[in-house]
Parts: structure tokens; C-alpha cells; sequence
């Protein structure tokens, strides 16, 4: 059976200042870069996202792959017109070659779900529906999704199957392919779609109360699993990107198998109540500081907190500035000297200054961006000090913790500063703290820290919770909101609920 495969990963904060361009998708950074054509199944296989689950599975059952082109870039603004552009019309010519040619037995493609173009609301469901046309209605088409999917009803009608992490942070993403490449051998077993059941929610889950590690989601897919052993069903639980102002944003709770229907009502009754168990406890950057303080005093591993809204998993670009001016003025880096990380904030021109002078130098620099968030509000001012260079690096760096492990990032020019006593992570692109390696490179050794300061919203929980004492939440200025009621929705329905 010939099975052509192919890629398209953009995660869509359509409030957040920067697009992402086709020259964001070739460089990829905390994605693999762009790449098209057979050598994806030697460069992706068994790899750590969920393409490399598929292409395991799919040699596993002796399917043949026809590969395409498999595009990722960091989540951000919209995806600019060309971007998509490029990137579909590869896959519609790679497509209508294979058609020509070996033949094509089914489609399995490797999405986010929670894209948004300058020209298209739905990207992937526009992506489906190319693909449909080409291959007809009868030609089984499957794709992966992340668990933070806008799920459209076009996604859902168009494709045969769709399959969403069960995990957040997203250390399911190979086995959320393997699932997918599952889900196909059932449809090809059946000779027709499976009976599909969904419903979907009509309230935002914000970001931060999202994740799998704690209450109430770490229940919720306990159940979910359930829910599919009793039923033989194959639940998703989409609880979508809060950050994304078109009309079918929000969660999604959808099955396939004969008892889909009951499964996901269900697993429904219990998302939908009580929805206070979806609230959040988040800190300003003064109080979270001093809380953290307090425990590190007594503590013998970190205390960890979470600089959310300038998450660059999330639309960020990494450079505010809240969490150090909050460090700076509460004297942490003399309580604790040498013992406080913040990273990584994304500087290009701090970096270049940092590497003309060398290790050891001591410069006067310009930390960090005032960026537009939302509302016509600014995030804080850039912080100006003298500066020690305490270690210089190339930037590339080979992930070591769960989510990523054996993904190499591309981070440019990069370097550690200590300022009054605070050590600040630079380099020159973005990336999530979602990895202790992003510590190391620069010679911060995360486990010997009394406090760390991660640009991430719950992604970095998979590597760093492990080693932390407590872990907070801070609420500084930034481009992505914590609370999705801070932001100015102009195209959601009038009966969604912008808190639960």
C-alpha cells in the first residue's frame, strides 16, 4: 500500500506581533527546518514528533511512504500568504506526481490544527481540502493533531480520521502518529469512515490550565483512556489555542468507533462541569518573585516559575523583560549570587555585543524589547546594566529532556550574562525553556540554581518538575494572554464564554 505523507505545523496567535514568513518555516529552530521529499523518512524515523511515530508504524504494517514536504515554524502571528502558499503547493505537486505515478492508497498527514494564514481561517482544513480533491472521496486521508487544535467542522468532514495529543507537555507526539497510522488500518479493515460523535465546548480553556501534569486534566485523559478501553472508541480531547480570534476557536471533544457517540458524552459531562476546576491561580511578577524567594530560602531544589505571556510555544518572541526588572528590583541576584537563571531571552544584538567583547568582558547593554501585546498595552522597557560576559556558545544545542529528546535547536550567537548577580540566557532566535540542556549550553546548571525563570507555560513542567521544589505561575506583560478574557475578541460567537 502506498501511503503519501506530509507536514504542516504552525501554531497561530493571531494577537501576537510577529508573522511567520516562508524564511521562519527553512529555518525552522525549534522545529526541524523545512525539508521535502524521501529523505524525510530517514531524517524523521522514530524522531520525537509525530510524523516519526507514523513512519514507524506505517514500515511496522509494510505500507510503502511517498514523502512530500513536512514544514514547521515556531508558533507566532499569522502564517504570511506566500508561506502557505509555497508549502501546499509542494504537497499539491509532490501529490498529483505520485498520482500519476505509484499510486496513492491513502494520505496521512502531520498537522498542528491550530493555524491561521493572512488569507485563510482554516489552513489545515483548506490543506484537507486540496488533498481531497486531488485523491477523491474514497481515498482514506488521516492526520495527527496537537492537543492545542482549533478543530473545525471543514477538518472533521474532510478527513476519514483525526487524532490529538494526549499530553501537555506533548511528550505523546511520536505515538499521536503512531495512533494515526492505527486509525488508518482500522478505516482500511472497515472499507468505510468509522461513525464519528463530537461536541464541542462553549468556553476558553486558558493555556496554564491545560496541562496533563496537574488538576484537572491529568484526571480528565485518565478518563479519556478509559472511556476508550471500555467503549473500543478512539477519543480526542482538542482544548484548543486561547489565542486565535476566528469562530471556531475553542475546545473540542470528538470519537471514532461504533460507540463514539456514547464516549463522548461522557468524557464531555466531565470537561463541561464543574468548570471552576479550569480556574487559574497566576501571580504578578513582584509577588511571584517574592514567594519565590521566601521557599528558596528553605528549599534544596529550585524554585521554578512560569514567564507565560512571553511563552515563545506560544506565540512570544522571547524578550520581555517583566520577570528580570521584577529579579532586579527584589535583589535576588545578591541574595542568591550566581544561583538566579532567567532564559532564554531572545537578543540578537545583546548576543553579537556579548561574543565582540569575550568571556570575561564587561559590557553596558540593552536587554530585551518593549513589544506591542494586545489592547494598545506595551510590555516593560528594555533593562539597561553593566553586564558580566560569564560564557559564550554557537547556539546549537541537542535536547536532552522528554518532549525533545535527540531534536536539535538552532539558536544563533548566544550568550550568559550575570547581571547583579542574575544570570540571563541571550541568544539570537527564540525558542521555549523547555529543556535543561537550554540552561547548560550556557554553563547554568539548572539543579544547582535557587531559582529559575522559564519562558514557557507549561512545557518546560516535563523536564524541569522533576527537579523543582514548587512551581509558579507569573503573570508579566507579554503576547500571549494567560487569562483569554485580557484579550479584545472581535470574531468568537456571542455564546462562547471567554472564562470558564
Amino acid at each position: 500500500m502506498n501511503v503519501f505523507i506530509a507536514g504542516f505545523q504552525h501554531e497561530t496567535n493571531t494577537f501576537a506581533p510577529t508573522l511567520a514568513d516562508w524564511a521562519a518555516f527553512q529555518a525552522g529552530s525549534g522545529f526541524p527546518p523545512y525539508r521535502r521529499g524521501p529523505e524525510i523518512v530517514e531524517a524523521y524515523r522514530g524522531k520525537a514528533i509525530p510524523i516519526g511515530g507514523f513512519i514507524v508504524e506505517a514500515e511496522a504494517r509494510g505500507w510503502s511512504l511517498i514523502a512530500s514536504g513536512w514544514a514547521g515554524a515556531n508558533p507566532s502571528a499569522h502564517v504570511t500568504r506566500d508561506a502557505f502558499e509555497r508549502i501546499a503547493g509542494d504537497i499539491d505537486e509532490d501529490l498529483r506526481a505520485a498520482l500519476a505515478g505509484p499510486g496513492v492508497d491513502a494520505v496521512y498527514l502531520d498537522l498542528h490544527g491550530a493555524a491561521v494564514a493572512e488569507h485563510l481561517d482554516d489552513p489545515e482544513g483548506e490543506l484537507l481540502a486540496r488533498v481531497r480533491a486531488l485523491v477523491g472521496p474514497q481515498v482514506p486521508i488521516v492526520a495527527s493533531l496537537d492537543l492545542h487544535a482549533n478543530v473545525t467542522a471543514r477538518m472533521l468532514a474532510l478527513a476519514d480520521a483525526l487524532a490529538a495529543y494526549r499530553t501537555y507537555p506533548h511528550v505523546d507526539m511520536k505515538d499521536t502518529g503512531a495512533l494515526a497510522a492505527t486509525l488508518l488500518a482500522r478505516r482500511l479493515e472497515r472499507g468505510a469512515r468509522e461513525p464519528l460523535a463530537v461536541r464541542r465546548l462553549d468556553f476558553l480553556l486558558p493555556l496554564n490550565a491545560q496541562s496533563t501534569m496537574t488538576a484537572p486534566a491529568d484526571a480528565v485523559y485518565d478518563e479519556l483512556l478509559r472511556l476508550d478501553a471500555t467503549h473500543g472508541s478512539v477519543l480526542s480531547f482538542a482544548m484548543g489555542f486561547p489565542a486565535a480570534d476566528i469562530a471556531e476557536c475553542g475546545p473540542v471533544i470528538w470519537a471514532h468507533g461504533e460507540a463514539a457517540a456514547t464516549a463522548v458524552d461522557a468524557l464531555f459531562a466531565r470537561v463541561d462541569q464543574p468548570r471552576s476546576q479550569w480556574r487559574l491561580d497566576l501571580k504578578t511578577p513582584e509577588a511571584a518573585v517574592r514567594e519565590a524567594l521566601a521557599l528558596a530560602a528553605g528549599a534544596d531544589q529550585p524554585v521554578v516559575i512560569a514567564d507565560t505571556q512571553d511563552n515563545p510555544g506560544a506565540g512570544g518572541d522571547s524578550n520581555t523583560t517583566g520577570m528580570l526588572h521584577a529579579l532586579l528590583a527584589a535583589g535576588a541576584g545578591e541574595r542568591f549570587p550566581g544561583q538566579v537563571a532567567i532564559g532564554l531571552l531572545a537578543d540578537p544584538e545583546a548576543a553579537a555585543q556579548a561574543h565582540a567583547a569575550g568571556e570575561g568582558a564587561q559590557i553596558e547593554v540593552r536587554l530585551g524589547r518593549s513589544v506591542p501585546t494586545w489592547g494598545g498595552r506595551h510590555s516593560d522597557a528594555p533593562v539597561t546594566a553593566r553586564a558580566t560576559v560569564r560564557r559564550l556558545a554557537d547556539g546549537q544545542v541537542t535536547l536532552k529532556g522528554p518532549m525533545g529528546m535527540g531534536g536539535e535547536v538552532r539558536l544563533g550567537p548566544s550568550a550568559c550574562l550575570e547581571v547583579q548577580g542574575v544570570l540571563v540566557g541571550v541568544c539570537s532566535r527564540k525558542t521555549q525553556m523547555l529543556d535543561r540542556e537550554l540552561f547548560r549550553f550556557l554553563g547554568i546548571a539548572p539543579e544547582s540554581m535557587k531559582l529559575l525563570i522559564n519562558k514557557s507555560s507549561v512545557h518546560f513542567r516535563a523536564d524541569f518538575a522533576p527537579i523543582a521544589s514548587h512551581i509558579l505561575v507569573a503573570k508579566a506583560a507579554g503576547p500571549m494572554a494567560a487569562d483569554p478574557a485580557d484579550l479584545p475578541w472581535t470574531r468568537l460567537p456571542a455564546t462562547m464564554s471567554l472564562r470558564p
